[in-house]
């Protein structure tokens, strides 16, 4: 078993759009039930818009609200970059340089307020964050440096399977454990979803903590899937 040196969770997704920030934010709401401190982050975010308080990021601000404990913007979010692209495109376009230990600092400050992060990453597991080189920093760095258990948040759409098997094997590569995984229903017209949820609980060895409906909002998660999250959450 991968030991995990502090409370919290890295939320990391097959795809971009997969549900991540509504799984995050119901995931905070249900340890916050249970009375324990807890933070949002939002380490990297592409795509914000101009505020009198400066750039801000619908889903991390999400983040910053469902958490219980205080903490500014900049620490739940310390990279917010206007554009929404990939990030290492949008850091370019800002003429920002992406920063890891910034990262582990800002998680660090908030990890001092809260019992538990829940940390939720941009893009896929392989989401670039520059590109200086042939060998990009990617999501997967920000997650090895925090040292989180993973929670990956699965796209139930064509080509789940695959995507859900490469991340899950990746997750592993880079030493960290894959602790569970949530079903999106992504796509309404999705073909088979009973037998693609059965093949992905054999092929990630366990059955998903949660399945979220489609077209489900922060506002309108049902109550079973906030259950599962809060039944999850109580092994924290």
């Amino acid at each position: 078993m991968v030991e995990h040196p502090r409370k919290g969770f890295f939320i990391a997704g097959t795809d971009t759009g997969v549900g991540k920030s509504l799984v995050a934010v119901g995931l905070l709401r249900s340890l916050a039930q249970r009375k324990l401190r807890v933070a949002g982050m939002k380490p990297i975010a592409a795509g914000a818009v101009e505020t009198p308080e400066g750039l801000r990021n619908d889903d991390a601000v999400a983040l910053q609200e469902a958490g219980n404990v205080d903490a500014d913007y900049a620490i739940t979010n310390p990279y917010c970059l206007p554009a929404a692209v990939s990030p290492h495109i949008a850091a370019k376009e800002a003429d920002v340089t992406i920063d890891i230990a910034k990262i582990v600092d800002a998680f660090q400050l908030l990890a001092a307020k809260a019992d538990v992060v829940i940390v939720e990453g941009a893009g896929g597991w392989f989401a670039p964050i520059d590109d200086t080189s042939k060998t990009p920093t990617t999501m997967a760095d920000v997650a090895r440096a925090l040292r989180l258990p993973v929670l990956l948040v699965v796209g139930l759409r064509l080509g789940c399977l695959n995507h859900a098997l490469l991340t899950a094997r990746a997750i592993e590569a880079d030493g960290l454990g894959l602790e569970a995984w949530v079903g999106s229903h992504i796509d309404a017209g999705f073909a088979r979803p009973r037998e693609n949820l059965a093949t992905l609980s054999r092929l990630l060895g366990r059955p998903p903590i949660a399945i979220v409906p489609h077209l489900s909002s922060e506002s309108a998660l049902r109550i079973d899937v906030v259950q599962r999250l809060a039944s999850f959450a109580a092994t924290v």
